[in-house]
Parts: structure tokens; C-alpha cells; sequence
């Protein structure tokens, strides 16, 4: 039956993510620094929000933009943390998570052949996003020396008269990598002068830690040139509410909107009653989360370096990325052999593209006791393998 089979959809690997956790799954006492997802319940006020919509019998579709509430405080939101306002007719639109807002923006922007520079590490879906919409996934690497961070001269360089898009993901999965602000500058200028759009992933915004984040369409002249894609899962803690929001100038949102009422209708009616109260009333449980994220970070951090895995210091999101090169093992065989013999999971760096290679990412989205033994755990496995 493969001849039915759509040639994108063929092509794309498997993620090299869901191995792993599938494996885990089965196992009884294992340690799992592997799912990228907050340990911490929905915070309460937003639960209870929930619950209060369902009993108020909300329970029917929304307009296909989202709830004008969910709009208006998303608009409220972006301009409060970062300068930003978007018209919450006509620029902003609520999807299923982050996912959708990125399968709505590649869709909408992209035809066949387009191309699209994607630094790597980055997110497993991202070139398999660019593909299943017709595009061409071009990918940049970034490097430990750099700490990760794309520069302008590494974008520009690889420009062609079909390149369509920049995609950035910063704060950075895999690496927890964060853009400095003069970084994002170029990035910026190199956008302006080859007149291509940026698509910015900002899922993981609110989780830095000692630096700012840069919201790209808050840079000088990006504001018309970005799709910027955000929402609820990491930083409130709402992973399984599947809530986001996409917001772009008008003629890109109504392409989007259009394909969002044709496959979608709309987002969960009751996360959207949820995420009202998550913009504009739970900043103090974001931080509280964070600071803990904080807390997890440096004993990992510390950890990894402890034990001769060389690891930079991540300045965002949830992960760290150490190298494990002195084990003598690929990737690949290091995440599978400490997830045998010590019942750690983590998931192969090049699962997140070649200049991966390496490197595992390890998530301190887990209880910090869970770490203190996870990090025993590989202590022991390096003095057989290090």
C-alpha cells in the first residue's frame, strides 16, 4: 500500500524523539530527563477557570479566530511584555498549541520549492513541517562555541533566489540556547535586505534565566514581517489544554485563518476560557515555575561538567545539551546504553539535526531529586564507559 502514500510524508523520518519515551515507558524504575514537559500541574486559578466554563455549559464551537477575550488578552499580553500590539481582528488567531500555528504559517506562506533556513539544533518537527507544506528545508548549523546562537553571515550565506523564510526557534530546543539581542539584529537586517519573512517560535519566552529575551517583531521593522508563534504549554504549565496563538500581519493571518477553518474550526473552548485567566492573572505561578526551572538548571549544569560532559550554560527553556563525545560513543549509543544499564532516558543530540551530533539533550523539566539521581546514575555509567 506504500505507492498511496504521499512522497513528503514518505520522506520525513520518524521523530527521534518518541523512540525513546515509548521505550521508557516500559520500564519500572527509569529516570526520565527525555519529555520536554513541565512536571508542574496547571496552575490553579486557571484550572478552576477551566472547570468554570464547562459548568457554565460553554461547550460550543468559538468564532474560528478564537474568543474575543482570548484575543484581547493575548493582545494585552505580547504589548505588555515586549511593546508589541496586534489588532485582535484581524492579526491575531488561536490554534491547537504551537503545533498548528506552525503547520497554519508554512502552509500559508509557502509554494513548492520554497525554501526555508533553519538553524540547527532545532525542534524535531520543524523541517518535516517545511516539507509536508511543499517547501525545502535548508539548515544551518550552529556550534557549542558559539553557544549555539545563528549568526547573520551563517543565514545570509545561505540564501537563494528561493529562500522564502527564515524559521527561528529561540529559546532554543534542544540546546536551551538564548539570542542576544545584537544577534537577532542581524538576523533582523539580513531578513530586511533579502525581503524574507521570519517565522519565531517563542514557546519557551518566559523561561529565561539571568538574560531578556528578544521578541523578534518588537526589532525595528519586523513587526509586518514576522509570524510570531506562541502559547500556554511550557510556560503555564497546559501542555495537555493544547492552546496557542499565531500573530502576523493581516493579509498572512487571513491566509492562515482560512486553512485553520477548513481543517480545525477551532481551539478547545474550554482551554481558551482557561488561557484568559492564564495571560492576565498567573505571572506569579509562571515565575515561581521558573525560578524552580532555575534551581534544576544549575544543578545539571554543574552536574554535566562535574562529571567531564562538557555543557554551556543553557539560558532558556528546560534542557541541557552536554557533549558526551569522551564516553567514545555516538549519540545514538550513549542514549541507548545509559537508558539500559541505568534507566536514565535522554534523547540523541542528531535527533535534532546533524550539528547535533554528539551532544544528548537532557530535560530539567522533572522533580530535582529525580536529577540529584539521575546524575548518580550517569556518574556510575561514565566509570565504565568514560
Amino acid at each position: 500500500m506504500n505507492r498511496y502514500i504521499s512522497r513528503q510524508v514518505a520522506a520525513a523520518p520518524p521523530s527521534g524523539i518518541r523512540k525513546f519515551f515509548d521505550i521508557a515507558a516500559t520500564m519500572k524504575d527509569v529516570i526520565s530527563l527525555g519529555i520536554g514537559e513541565p512536571d508542574f500541574i496547571t496552575p490553579d486559578p486557571i484550572l478552576e477557570e477551566g472547570i468554570a466554563s464547562l459548568r457554565r455549559g460553554e461547550t460550543q464551537y468559538t468564532s474560528n479566530s478564537g474568543t474575543m477575550e482570548l484575543r484581547e488578552a493575548i493582545s494585552r499580553y505580547i504589548g505588555r511584555l515586549y511593546g508589541v500590539r496586534y489588532d485582535v481582528e484581524s492579526e491575531i488567531i488561536v490554534t491547537v498549541g504551537v503545533s498548528e500555528a506552525m503547520y497554519l504559517a508554512m502552509t500559508a506562506v509557502l509554494n513548492p520549492g520554497d525554501e526555508v533556513i533553519i538553524p540547527e539544533p532545532c525542534f524535531v518537527s520543524y523541517a518535516p513541517e517545511v516539507s509536508f507544506a511543499g517547501g525545502v528545508p535548508v539548515t544551518v548549523p550552529t556550534y557549542f562555541s558559539d553557544q549555539f546562537q545563528v549568526t547573520g553571515a551563517a543565514v545570509e550565506a545561505a540564501i537563494t533566489p528561493k529562500t522564502k523564510a527564515i524559521l527561528l526557534g529561540y529559546p532554543n530546543n534542544p540546546t536551551g540556547a538564548v539570542m542576544t539581542h545584537e544577534r537577532m539584529l542581524e538576523i533582523a537586517a539580513v531578513a530586511e535586505q533579502h525581503d524574507l519573512l521570519i517565522i519565531s517560535d517563542e514557546i519557551y519566552s518566559r523561561l529565561v534565566y539571568g538574560v531578556d529575551h528578544t521578541c523578534v517583531p518588537a526589532l525595528p521593522g519586523m513587526r509586518d514581517r514576522t509570524i510570531l508563534l506562541n502559547g500556554f504549554s511550557k510556560s503555564h504549565a497546559m501542555t495537555g489544554w493544547r492552546l496557542g496563538f499565531a500573530c502576523a500581519h493581516p493579509d498572512i493571518l487571513g491566509a492562515m485563518r482560512k486553512i485553520h477553518q477548513y481543517t480545525i474550526m477551532s481551539a478547545p473552548t474550554t482551554a481558551q476560557a482557561a488561557g484568559v485567566v492564564a495571560l492576565d492573572s498567573a505571572d506569579n505561578h509562571v515565575e515561581r515555575m521558573r525560578r524552580e526551572y532555575d534551581r534544576r538548571r544549575r544543578l545539571i549544569v554543574d552536574g554535566f561538567n562535574t562529571l567531564g560532559l562538557d555543557c554551556f550554560e543553557p539560558r532558556g527553556a528546560f534542557y541541557a545539551f552536554p557533549n558526551i563525545t569522551k564516553s567514545g560513543m555516538t549519540s545514538d549509543q550513549f542514549a541507548w546504553t545509559l537508558l539500559e544499564e541505568e534507566e536514565v532516558a535522554t534523547v540523541p543530540g542528531d535527533a535534532f539535526g546533524a550539528s547535533g551530533a554528539g551532544f544528548v539533550r537532557a530535560s530539567y523539566a522533572t522533580a530535582y531529586e529525580k536529577i540529584e539521581e539521575a546524575l548518580n546514575r550517569i556518574e556510575s555509567f561514565m566509570r565504565r564507559h568514560g
